[in-house]
């Protein structure tokens, strides 16, 4: 009996403890989320690398990905793989440069594929996940605390997703999300700027503009 009450004092432990860091960790992306959603807009200049080592494929092993977003509430702009995503708050418009095709469609990026789009970081945390605590650590100077997030689906594309955080400024600098088919995608914030002066058409699709480059719209 003895030891049933000790088992059953460590687990009662364990679970507040859990629950605890859990509270600590959504109080953190709260508060991420609050101040950065605060600014007037938002310009996120940002690296992207891929890795997946049972493909073989390291970290390193090719050039990061380079792209850039201006957000101002739920609106934006997003150059990112040679196309440019604009979403003017009611429809998005997906410009092709490479191939000279602009597809419309009404509504925002959904994440179906299970990626998590740039201009989703200050929410997609917000459904369908458990949180946890990482590591305090030190990157190129700056204190970058880690916070763990688990889906609770269990069929989930996605299996883990680590958001770095500047435990001084309070702003995502990393975001690590891995795959059920191994691979792991880092975004790095490489420059932050808010509340720039935008001009009332910023986030606006100029169709003559493009119709006059001889593009394709859908």
């Amino acid at each position: 009996m003895k030891k049933i009450s000790i088992l059953f004092l460590s687990l009662c432990i364990s679970t507040i403890a859990f629950s605890q860091e859990a509270e600590k960790a959504k109080s953190l992306l709260d508060e991420v989320s609050s101040k950065m959603g605060a600014y007037k807009n938002m310009y996120l200049g940002f690296s992207q690398t891929l890795s997946n080592e049972d493909a073989g494929i390291k970290e390193g092993d090719e050039p990061p990905i380079r792209g850039d977003i201006n957000l101002k509430g739920e609106k934006y702009s997003l150059n990112y793989l040679g196309n440019k995503f604009i979403y003017d708050g009611s429809k998005l418009y997906v410009i092709d440069n490479l191939e000279k095709e602009i597809s419309i469609t009404n509504g925002n990026l959904d994440g179906d594929d299970g990626f998590i789009y740039p201009s989703k970081l200050l929410t997609f945390y917000k459904e369908g996940y458990n949180f946890e605590m990482g590591k305090l650590k030190n990157i190129k100077g700056r204190k970058i605390q880690f916070v763990t997030l688990n889906p609770i689906d269990s069929n989930s594309d996605i299996v883990k997703v680590e958001l770095g955080i500047d435990a001084k400024t309070k702003h995502i600098y990393k975001l690590i999300q891995t795959g059920s088919n191994g691979s792991k995608t880092t975004f790095t914030i490489t420059e932050f700027k808010s509340n720039q002066t935008l001009s009332e058409n910023f986030f606006k699709f100029d169709r003559q503009k493009y119709l006059s480059q001889s593009y394709t719209i859908d």
